[in-house]
């Protein structure tokens, strides 16, 4: 088990993961790719760059200077994160990762899906966490939204109470191979069904299909997905967390574009490091 074990290694993860380790602390980061900095060409206006560097470089270099300080790094895409009130427990595709403290530095919350309803029915059968809401479906009729890894995780854990599962993939195409026992639905959606609590969905060709309950699971888990996962308080749909960035839950921390703000890497940078510096403080007061 790590001392610091941080979920995203772009330049959050990897600035908090470097005060660790010079306090000469066990680290772990895993993280699935350079994030919001894939698709970034040239970044130009951050301190100390002798040339502009393309956004997969920034992140290569940056993991490069945190393995040459003794860090451990993993490419594998998290979909679960517990915290048993000793350690946390990070489940990905690959393996599985515990620490002391963790540190969710895993990027901006992805764009939620637009459709009509959506919004509304929020806590009203549409939920966003099957580990959290799954026992309030037992032996009840559900769909899960989406169409990759994060999905099949969702569903798998709801087929273990619910009497059925659906997988809406909205017209996209499957990246995750499903077991025979969930149902796959592959028409696009127009829409939720519903007034103050989830019916079902509108399908484009104006047909429904009736469900007791959706469970949203689109792309990868995000930091707001895993810390629902971990028991982290939320307010209006936002994470909730102190000064030191850390959340309601003690020793798990947040830092980078899953905040919120200025999406710059400098300000990254800096979250990465506060984040970092009380990971530290907490280890040492609750040795």
């Amino acid at each position: 088990m790590s001392d610091m074990l941080i979920l995203g290694y772009g330049p959050a993860g990897v600035s908090a993961a470097l005060y660790g380790l010079r306090s000469n602390l066990d680290v772990q980061l895993v993280g699935k790719d350079s994030g919001a900095l894939q698709k970034a060409h040239l970044i130009e206006n951050y301190y100390g760059l002798e040339r502009p560097l393309s956004g997969p470089e920034l992140v290569e270099t940056g993991k490069k200077q945190a393995l040459a300080l003794g860090a451990k790094i993993d490419e594998d895409e998290i979909t679960d994160l517990m915290f048993d009130g000793s350690e946390f427990v990070a489940s990905g595709l690959k393996g599985v990762y515990r620490g002391k403290t963790c540190i969710m530095a895993t990027g901006s919350a992805r764009k939620k899906q637009p459709l009509a309803g959506m919004a509304e029915l929020e806590g009203h059968g549409v939920s966003y966490c099957a580990v959290c809401d799954a026992f309030f479906y037992r032996q009840k009729n559900v769909a899960v939204l989406g169409s990759g890894e994060y999905a099949l995780h969702e569903a798998c854990e709801l087929l273990q109470v619910a009497s059925g599962v659906t997988l809406l993939t909205n017209g996209e195409p499957l990246t995750a191979e499903f077991p025979e026992t969930i149902r796959i639905e592959t028409r696009k959606l127009k829409g939720l069904v519903g007034e103050g609590s989830f019916k079902g969905v509108l399908f484009d060709d104006d047909s429904e299909g009736n469900f007791d309950g959706l469970f949203v699971a689109l792309g990868s888990a995000n930091a707001t997905d895993l810390a629902l996962k971990a028991g982290a308080a939320f307010d209006r749909g936002k994470l909730v967390f102190d000064e030191n960035l850390m959340s309601t839950v003690p020793g798990l921390y947040v830092a980078g574009d899953c905040t919120g703000g200025i999406l710059q890497v400098s300000v990254a940078v800096g979250e990465g490091a506060k984040a970092g510096l009380a990971a530290i403080k907490y280890l040492r007061e609750n040795r």
